[in-house]
């Protein structure tokens, strides 16, 4: 049993339904204007929970500045803004949960970037979008539901996946900015795919094929 702002939380083990295999790999790219893209190409749109209630919090944060030190209005103004942020991290929590649960039921192999957020948390502009998005949280949840399921979850590094050519291995040396991937192998005689991808499906094909 957890206390939280609004009372206390209490959980519950149950028996539930166990999975039919699906012979069937999977790989996935994490960003922040798509929450995922896998390697079949299904793109998943992040909900934004904590830019959207972002006003709110700020106006309740601003309320309880205003309030008198250790008086009545301030234990109820920090109530009121625990309470906006239990709100954000339950919304946030429950979509993780069954995005991460759909995906391991998809699946008998599920690959992901190993991404070190602690290190990418230190760009100070997106920080609050990736904290926002809970790529850990949903990392955790795929590991959870894949031990939970017997369904194999790997992390691969993500050095090169970007600018590797997923049809041939030619590597393509671009910038984050470029968004569709071209194969350039024609240019060195190796072969003539000549591969034209979005980067995202690239990367998380180069994922799957990694794990």
């Amino acid at each position: 049993m957890i206390r939280r702002a609004d009372g206390y939380d209490a959980q519950f083990c149950i028996d539930h339904q166990r999975r039919e295999p699906t012979g069937k790999p999977i790989g996935l790219d994490v960003g922040l204007t798509q929450f995922y893209t896998d390697s079949d190409g299904t793109t998943v749109e992040p909900p934004r929970y904590l830019r959207t209630f972002e006003k709110a919090l700020t106006r309740e944060q601003r309320r309880l500045s205003r309030k008198q030190e250790g008086s009545k209005n301030r234990a109820k103004a920090r109530l009121r803004l625990g309470r906006k942020h239990l709100n954000v991290q339950r919304q946030r929590k429950d979509w993780v949960v069954k995005l991460a649960r759909c995906v391991v039921m998809s699946a008998d192999v599920v690959v992901y970037e190993d991404v070190q957020i602690r290190n990418v948390v230190k760009t100070h502009q997106v920080a609050k979008s990736i904290i926002d998005a809970a790529w850990y949280q949903f990392r955790q949840w795929l590991d959870y539901f894949g031990t939970r399921f017997g369904v194999v979850t790997v992390a691969v590094p993500p050095q090169y996946t970007s600018q590797t050519s997923s049809c041939c291995g030619h590597l393509v040396k671009t910038s984050l900015s470029t968004r569709t991937h071209l194969c350039q192998c024609a240019t060195t005689h190796l072969c003539q795919c000549a591969t034209v991808l979005d980067r995202d499906p690239n990367v998380a094909i180069n994922i799957v094929e990694l794990g």
